[in-house]
């Protein structure tokens, strides 16, 4: 453990030293956010715009993400595709028409967004944030307001250049933070044009107690402008993500709104009247007339378009970004303590070593820090043995330290070849169990480190004692085949893992790995090294794609029979028996040709 902890000590170093690197409050920085406040104060009573109108086309996309630890990409449920007409006049009136809209649906779901999901963002907020007609987020100081300084705390990071329509950008970047993580407040990064300190962009989130329902998670949101005619700044490009979970039980799931706009076509100083401006500021033309809106392209072919950009613009990097920010501050917003599950199958799993197992687990917050408790524990009504995990995280940044115990039933595959609630349900009725099982109780000690917006990093050290299990249960119809015998003992255990998410939905080109090198000594004093990995590469030909999945791995002559390398049957090898194929070495590649094939809409 002396090793463990000195490892842990050099991999905090570099994140220590740049959050000691990180000076706020300085005279410049406060020197620049006064000439930036200045500039937006002087911008919204300057008389030459008396108004405009303009083009904003956009889409906002319904997701779902499922699946323990929420780490794979979020999968869509429906697509909206507007077009609104922009309606500005000073000092601060603002109207939106939807004139197009269409939609569709790829999973069933009776979703309903709120008035101001369906359009932009007029005036970078004006003073007060507000959000979903201020259910969602209500008068939360902007960073640039008048008085702003009193409530935020500023840092100059860098110097870039950002390209707009016509022209490239050169900026300063300002990280802004709250006085107070218990208020109301952002957290984020303005960009301010370096020649006049306008505001070029603004990507931030939200503290926990802006969130004004219970089921939200956090909001991020992206804000360009762009410089038109010379003087004025308008908004240019906008995104928005709105993540929630169930606010009494934490599940696997979340549900999220992503919207992205570009707006166009400025007209200025066409003289409005006033009367315009009257009623709701977000409205819609009849059904009728919207959906006879003269689109260019078929929806598919659209999606298929935005897909690209909204994943280069993706929010999780704001959200990587927020995190190095807020440092070891929370910025969840959903409750303290709740009960929950890892993955749906922890409430309840069937396989012929336990039988049928209940169980329940819980998650706790701290109000402040990012420091969290996860439990769970189960029992098999067939083997009749508790089993449980109790797991202590702290964050910082992008780093997560994570100390956890547990007494588990585990599969000897790398990769699950069948979901566990299916894998209840052929078991209990009908006798097949596509898993072999051993017993581990132990405890590790695990460091993650985020890298770019889609990347980790980890270093995990523990130990473990493997023990066999036998066939217990007895199925509604048909036999259980034997349980492999796999216990082995104990082993002391180093684990470096590196990891790459898969990009998302609507997808050209995708990369996903996952690899890990285990070093291991198994009591008795023989050691072992292994290596596994597996991953897709996904690339366009043509009008087609190929799509190349690849597992496998090798490891030294003492690796222990449970972490050998199993092939056969169902999710490997299909026609083979299940699992027929076992040893220190394994290479399985997938191939698939993906085309289009016309059939009818349903």
């Amino acid at each position: 453990m002396r090793r463990l902890s000195v490892i842990l000590t050099l991999l905090a170093a570099p994140g220590a030293v740049a959050l000691a690197a990180q000076t706020w409050n300085t005279d410049s920085a406060l020197a620049l956010v006064a000439r930036a406040i200045a500039r937006r104060s002087r911008a919204a009573a300057d008389t030459s715009l008396h108004d405009y109108k303009a083009q904003a086309h956009g889409f906002v996309f319904f997701l779902g993400q499922f699946g323990e630890g929420l780490s794979e990409p979020p999968r869509l449920i429906k697509a909206d595709q507007l077009e609104l007409e922009v309606y500005w006049k000073a000092p601060g009136a603002s109207k939106q028409r939807i004139v197009g809209w269409r939609d569709r649906a790829e999973l069933p779901t009776d979703i309903n967004y709120h008035r101001d999901h369906l359009g932009i963002v007029q005036n970078n907020f004006g003073p007060l944030i507000r959000l979903g007609e201020g259910d969602e987020v209500r008068d939360v100081p902007h960073p640039l307001s008048a008085g702003a300084p009193l409530l935020y705390d500023y840092a100059i990071d860098d110097t870039l250049a950002i390209g707009l329509p016509g022209r490239t950008v050169r900026v300063i970047s300002v990280r802004v933070r709250p006085r107070d993580f218990a208020a109301p407040r952002i957290v984020g990064t303005l960009y301010l044009d370096a020649a006049s300190a306008d505001l070029v962009r603004m990507a931030f989130n939200f503290t926990p107690p802006t969130y004004r329902e219970p089921e939200l998670e956090d909001v991020s949101i992206v804000l360009e402008n762009a410089l038109f005619e010379g003087r004025w700044w308008l908004p240019y490009r906008q995104e928005i993500e709105i993540r929630r979970r169930s606010s009494w039980l934490d599940l696997p799931a979340r549900g999220i709104i992503r919207g992205r706009w570009e707006i166009d076509d400025y007209r200025l100083n066409l003289g409005l009247v006033e009367a315009w401006f009257a009623g709701e500021e977000i409205v819609s033309l009849p059904r009728a007339e919207l959906d006879s809106f003269p689109w260019t392209r078929p929806l598919a072919a659209a999606l298929q378009d935005v897909a690209e950009p909204v994943r280069q613009n993706d929010l999780e990097g704001v959200r990587a970004q927020v995190e190095r920010i807020a440092g070891d501050r929370a910025l969840s917003g959903l409750r303290r303590a709740r009960p929950g599950a890892g993955r749906l199958s922890d409430l309840v799993h069937v396989n012929r070593v336990e039988g049928v197992t209940p169980g329940m687990g819980f998650v706790w917050r701290s109000g402040g820090d990012r420091i969290e408790l996860h439990g769970h524990a189960a029992y098999g009504l067939a083997d009749r043995r508790a089993k449980g995990r109790v797991a202590a995280r702290y964050g910082s940044g992008r780093a997560t330290l994570e100390i956890e115990g547990f007494r588990e039933v585990r599969d000897v595959g790398d990769v699950p070849v069948i979901a566990p609630l299916l894998n209840s349900l052929v078991a209990q009725e009908f006798g097949v169990d596509d898993g072999d099982y051993y017993l581990a109780d132990g405890a590790r000690a695990t460091w993650r480190h985020g890298i770019g917006t889609r990347g980790e990093w980890s270093v995990a050290a523990g130990r473990e004692w493997i023990s066999g299990l036998p066939v217990r249960a007895v199925p509604a119809s048909g036999t259980f085949r034997p349980n492999v015998p796999l216990g082995d003992g104990g082993a002391d255990l180093v684990t470096l893992g590196v990891r790459r998410r898969s990009e998302g939905f609507a997808v050209r080109r995708d990369v996903h790995v996952d690899a890990a090198l285990e070093l291991g000594r198994r009591d008795g004093g023989a050691t072992y090294v292994r290596l596994a990995g597996a991953g897709h590469l996904l690339v366009p030909l043509g009008g087609t794609r190929v799509l190349v999945r690849a597992q496998g791995g090798a490891a030294t002559r003492d690796v222990p029979p449970h972490r050998a390398f199993v092939l056969g049957g169902r999710g490997t090898l299909l026609g083979d028996d299940f699992r027929r194929w076992g040893g220190a070495r394994a290479a399985l590649v997938h191939a698939e040709w993906r085309l289009p094939v016309p059939f009818l809409s349903l």
